[in-house]
C-alpha cells in the first residue's frame, strides 16, 4: 500500500493535502512537508492561519469583483481614480499585472475566468450582467477589454461586445504588444503597460 512508505500517517496526509496544489507534484509535496516540519512551530502556525483567514475572511469587492479586505476594495474607494474608464479583465492577478505597470489610473471589473464551453463555462457563470449593469448606469465613459489573446478571451471579447453595444460607450482593446494566446500575468511590464496605453477600438 501506498501507506506504508510513509513513516507516519500525518506525513502522508500533509503531503497529500500539498499536493492538491497546482503545479506541485508528490515530491515536491513531500520536500515542502518535511521543510515545514523543520521549522520553528509559530512559523508553521502563522502560515497555517494565513490560509485560513484568507480562504474564510477575504472578500469580494461589490462593485468590482476585486478580492478585499472591505465591502468595496481599495481601488473602487480611491476618489483619484477615474471612475468612467473600466478594465475588463479574466481574474484578479490580471488586475494586479496591471496595477504594477503604472500606467493605468481607472477602475476594474473582474469576470471571474472566461467563457469556455468545452469547460462548461458560459456567460451566466461569469460577472457579465453586473458588468452590463455598471456600464448601463455609467453613461458615456470608456470599457477597456483587456482580455487573454486566446480563444476564450476573443470570445468572452466578442460576447461582451453584444452585450455592450447599444450603451453609448467607448468600447476599446489593448493594443497588440500582447501576442495572440498570451495571458496577461505573464506578459512583462513594459509590453503590458505599453498595451495599455495605447489602447484602441475594439473590433470584432
Amino acid at each position: 500500500m501506498l501507506r506504508d512508505r510513509y513513516p507516519s500517517k500525518l506525513l502522508e496526509d500533509a503531503v497529500e493535502a500539498i499536493g492538491t496544489l497546482p503545479g506541485v507534484g508528490k515530491r515536491s509535496a513531500m520536500r515542502l512537508a518535511l521543510h515545514l516540519l523543520r521549522q520553528p512551530s509559530e512559523n508553521v502556525h502563522h502560515l497555517a492561519d494565513a490560509l485560513v483567514h484568507l480562504r474564510d475572511d477575504v472578500k469580494y469587492c461589490s462593485t468590482c469583483m476585486m478580492i478585499s479586505d472591505d465591502d468595496t476594495c481599495s481601488i473602487c474607494a480611491d476618489a483619484r481614480r477615474d471612475h468612467r474608464t473600466i478594465c475588463v479583465v479574466e481574474t484578479v492577478r490580471d488586475v494586479m499585472s496591471i496595477e504594477a505597470t503604472g500606467q493605468y489610473n481607472g477602475v476594474y471589473h473582474v469576470l471571474g475566468g472566461s467563457i469556455s464551453p468545452i469547460d462548461g463555462i458560459g456567460p451566466s457563470d461569469l460577472t457579465i450582467g453586473t458588468l452590463v449593469s455598471r456600464v448601463e448606469a455609467l453613461g458615456d465613459g470608456e470599457v477597456i477589454l483587456a482580455l487573454g489573446g486566446d480563444v476564450e478571451g476573443e470570445t468572452t471579447a466578442f460576447y461582451i461586445y453584444r452585450q455592450l453595444s447599444r450603451f453609448p460607450v467607448k468600447l476599446t482593446t489593448l493594443a497588440r504588444g500582447l501576442g495572440f494566446g498570451d495571458d496577461l500575468e505573464y506578459a512583462d511590464e513594459v509590453t503590458l503597460g505599453r498595451s495599455i496605453a495605447a489602447r484602441q477600438p475594439f473590433k470584432p
